[in-house]
């Protein structure tokens, strides 16, 4: 992994994305897609999956039935992803360039995470690699109301962090998750975690 272009100016604060960016659960995440869409003949190709990365999982079925004339049952198929997920998750391992920043600024500035993801899958992930206590503020798909590339994300953990956006860097793996941090008036640093 190329190293961190880190501005050299100090922030308020540094929110990070999850999937991708703290943790390499990207191909375990696209392994559980494919199981999961399997069954009803859906197809998810591996470059619009990074597309479209950090979009939220029941927009993403709701996308896939527009564009292959199909009718899955978002609800279900978003639990049946994240149990599939779940079960895929004893492998997943730390981005450790990112969790090594994340643990240096812990106790000395504020930290957040803010995810496409699930709560259920975001705190399994943090939980899994012995994260969780990092951060002062964790924003998943439950705590907003339009998803990246709308900017809500990163506007709610500026929030609850207590900080302007314009003092915010945010840590992101994917042109979806840079828009957001941009459209929240924040600066980004790209991480690139594919292999």
């Amino acid at each position: 992994m190329p190293a961190l272009q880190i501005p050299a100016r100090d922030f308020d604060a540094y929110i990070f994305d999850c999937d991708g960016t703290l943790a390499d659960t990207m191909g375990l995440h696209y392994e559980a897609w494919k199981l999961a869409l399997e069954p009803h003949g859906a197809q998810l190709a591996e470059d619009l999956y990074y597309v479209w990365g950090g979009r939220p999982t029941k927009e993403i079925v709701e996308s896939l039935n527009e564009m292959q004339g199909l009718s899955m049952d978002a609800e279900a198929l978003v639990h049946i992803k994240e149990e599939l997920y779940f079960s895929l998750l004893p492998g997943v391992q730390p981005i450790e360039e990112v969790v090594r920043l994340a643990r240096s600024l812990h106790g000395k500035k504020p930290i957040a995470v803010a995810s496409g993801g699930g709560r259920k899958s975001v705190h399994s992930t943090l939980e899994g690699l012995g994260l969780m206590h990092l951060f002062d503020v964790i924003v998943t798909s439950e705590d907003y109301k339009n998803g990246k590339p709308a900017p809500d994300p990163y506007l709610v953990a500026a929030y609850r962090l207590g900080v302007e956006a314009g003092g915010c860097l945010v840590f992101e793996d994917t042109e979806t998750g840079r828009q957001s941090a941009l459209a929240a008036g924040m600066e980004c640093v790209m991480v690139d975690s594919r292999k």
